[in-house]
């Protein structure tokens, strides 16, 4: 198996899931009503990396990435369409633009480096003056 054809697998699963003649709870679903799931899945996440705990990591990110397909695939019907492709397609781009000592001809000797320009990056990309804004 090629590693990433579980993704696929997962897309799949949720399309079907969404569709006619799927799960009527999945397709009554909206952005919204979606939020406390996804609110309480990053607060599971959150716990199962404070305890170490292998298996509730596996489990609890999943149960997080389910969270991402399903709103990408609710976004599939959208007024201004979106998908997991550019759900992921925006994050690879936004990797590789903050990355520029790995993508490109800057330099980060440490990961202190790295972290700042990170921020400075983001910065002026939201054009924001804190982490609050």
């Amino acid at each position: 198996m090629t590693r990433g054809e579980r993704l696929f697998e997962l897309v799949t699963v949720m399309d079907r899931l969404r569709s006619p003649g799927g799960c009527p709870w999945d397709a009554e679903q909206t952005h919204a009503s979606l939020v406390q799931y996804l609110v309480e899945e990053t607060y599971e996440t959150v716990e199962a990396i404070d305890a170490e705990d292998r298996d509730a990591m596996v489990e609890e990110l999943g149960d997080l990435l389910l969270q991402v397909v399903f709103h990408a695939r609710i976004g599939q019907e959208a007024d201004q369409p979106f998908d997991i492709d550019d759900v992921a397609g925006g994050i690879a781009e936004k990797l590789i633009a903050r990355h520029p000592h790995v993508f490109g001809d800057a330099t980060a000797d440490t990961a202190e480096d790295v972290e700042a320009s990170w921020f400075e990056r983001k910065r002026r990309e939201k054009g924001r003056t804190s982490v609050t804004d």
